[in-house]
């Protein structure tokens, strides 16, 4: 499934979580022919007829009201984020013209800022995760941390990242719900349809996972790498939303303080530290249209 313009995206995401739904027990499991709940199961337990959710799922009716709406939500299971995202799409207008998308710039402060981390990889992505700015100990954490890269096509696309995620099946699991969270129901962006096209047709995981139309924008968490230098890593990330852009996020690791993965990363920061010889550059230019470099 692609971020193409959709007419009936509401019934798309009905019909992707229907499927996710394990029955009770107090439905028949025999002759099912479709995972999940069946329509007329979700229309019982969301109290409608099964006519309705029929139409809705088939995009004969768009303009179902918000109680509605919430009781499918709850009969589908969602948390407080997936039905934030439902009504969303529901609502959401039929779209405008848009007008082409401004390059977006970090601040110098902000830029600064990360800079004088010595020992805090930090870098800064857009709202569609191409980077826009990092300090050279995120870089020399992964290169795909440079700016111009873009992290979610790096993630399903680029062999070296599975090597340094020791985690890599976990980590691609967040980060599909992460972007759709991110992206909410403005799935015509331009940039977006680019991305989700180009992992739809070169990531059979990355189609698997979108298709399932999970939302989850999960800021903090830890990560597991084995990095080429350092060696094995266990790194706690924050994402921290930057006041006044237009959903720019600053993502920062640190290890626990007095940790084997502490002591590593000091070891990274000295390797790769701006003056050391045969180091990382500082990141240059940050200024430039957002797009996906190449490798």
């Amino acid at each position: 499934m692609t971020a193409t313009g959709d007419a009936n995206a509401l019934g798309r995401y009905l019909r992707a979580r229907r499927e996710l739904v394990q029955p009770d027990e107090a439905w028949d499991q025999g002759n099912r022919r479709v995972p999940g709940l069946r329509r007329e199961e979700v229309a019982f337990l969301a109290g409608i007829s099964s006519d309705y959710y029929n139409r809705l799922e088939q995009g004969r009716d768009r303009n179902p009201s918000e109680q509605v709406l919430r009781s499918i939500a709850r009969a589908l299971r969602l948390d407080e984020e997936a039905t934030t995202y439902l009504l969303e799409i529901a609502t959401r207008k039929s779209p405008r013209r848009k007008r082409p998308r401004r390059p977006e710039r970090v601040g110098d402060g902000l830029r600064t800022l990360i800079d004088s981390w010595p020992l805090t990889p930090a870098y800064i992505h857009g709202t569609y995760m191409d980077v826009l700015a990092a300090n050279s100990l995120a870089i020399a954490l992964s290169p795909f941390n440079a700016p111009g890269r873009n992290g979610i096509l790096a993630a399903f696309l680029e062999p070296e990242m599975r090597e340094l995620h020791r985690d890599w099946e976990d980590m691609t699991a967040r980060v599909v719900p992460y972007l759709r969270s991110v992206a909410g129901a403005d799935i015509e962006d331009p940039r977006l349809v680019e991305i989700v096209g180009e992992l739809s047709l070169r990531s059979e995981r990355f189609r698997t996972l979108w298709a399932r139309q999970d939302v989850k924008h999960k800021t903090t968490g830890t990560s597991l790498l084995h990095h080429p230098e350092a060696g094995p890593l266990e790194l706690h990330y924050e994402k921290l939303l930057v006041p006044g852009t237009d959903g720019q996020t600053l993502v920062t690791y640190h290890a626990q303080p007095g940790s084997a993965s502490e002591e590593r990363l000091r070891l990274l920061a000295s390797m790769h530290a701006p003056d050391h010889v045969g180091g990382t550059r500082p990141a240059g230019d940050q200024t430039r249209t957002p797009g996906r470099a190449t490798p």
